[in-house]
């Protein structure tokens, strides 16, 4: 059996029995519908990296390293650096991913957290301006260590946290001095994403892969303290605008929790 056909077997197995179960006011794993799973944050383990974190969201982990380049800034912002998310599923991680190129899903997780970086504004791009034609790259990893459902707020998690990690290294010459900095990375707030799920008219925070399988449509808030930097859709089911009101006051709220494990 393929891939495609297992997730759709999969989608209905699980939709009928979660939907059993959100009848009976329980959840796969017994959490409440605004309830995120255990949290925790580990910064600092990669010695060859400018910053570094491993996040985990119940079983979910993903590791991030931020690494800095020289690199030609962008035609139409000459004196703005640059940075850059990438986001790889390890075969480990789960069994449906396999090796070889980026996968839709890993460039759209990728996409999801650079959004919530790049809308935040928390980097300040002028200050990695070099000389003319030559500024600084900062180079955003992640690596899906095990998936376990809710991938998007596990990395954006552990990008925040490598970000709040990050060292700006030394220039000498218009090179960077690798093992030598200036100080940290400054940042002005640590932005994250808070997901739900729509299954039924239920919707559910922190997914477990099960429950994504029998989600209707998804949605990811992306905040900073206080504010909605931005969102995004998917699936083909529809949100009414109170419930998109309810998750943008719930991802406010639990978008500070996560904060505080940084």
């Amino acid at each position: 059996m393929g891939n495609e056909a297992r997730e759709l077997v999969l989608k209905e197995v699980n939709r009928e029995l979660l939907l059993n179960l959100l009848a009976g006011g329980k959840r796969m794993d017994e959490r409440g519908p605004n309830d995120y799973r255990q949290v925790k944050v580990q910064k600092g383990v990669l010695s060859t990296a400018e910053g570094s974190a491993l996040a985990q969201i119940g079983d979910s982990k993903v590791l991030c390293g931020v690494k800095y380049g020289e690199m030609t800034p962008f035609p139409d912002r000459p004196t703005e650096g640059v940075f850059m998310v990438m986001a790889e599923f390890l075969p480990l991680a789960s069994p449906t991913f396999e090796p070889g190129p980026p996968s839709p899903e890993s460039i759209e997780l990728a996409r999801v957290v650079d959004r919530g970086i790049r809308s935040a504004e928390v980097i300040d791009t002028k200050s990695m301006f070099i000389e003319e034609g030559k500024v600084l790259g900062l180079f955003i990893d992640l690596y899906v260590m095990d998936h376990s459902g809710n991938l998007t707020d596990t990395a954006a998690l552990a990008a925040a946290a490598a970000l709040a990690d990050t060292k700006v290294p030394r220039l000498e010459g218009g090179k960077i001095v690798r093992g030598d900095y200036t100080g940290p990375l400054s940042l002005t707030d640590k932005p994250v994403t808070s997901t739900f799920i729509k299954v039924g008219d239920k919707i559910l925070l922190d997914p477990l892969r099960s429950e994504e399988h029998a989600q209707d449509c998804q949605l990811t808030v992306g905040t900073v303290d206080g504010y909605v930097v931005c969102m995004q859709k998917s699936g083909s089911g529809s949100m009414t605008k109170a419930e998109v009101m309810g998750c943008i006051d719930i991802a406010l709220e639990k978008g500070n929790e996560l904060r505080s494990h940084i």
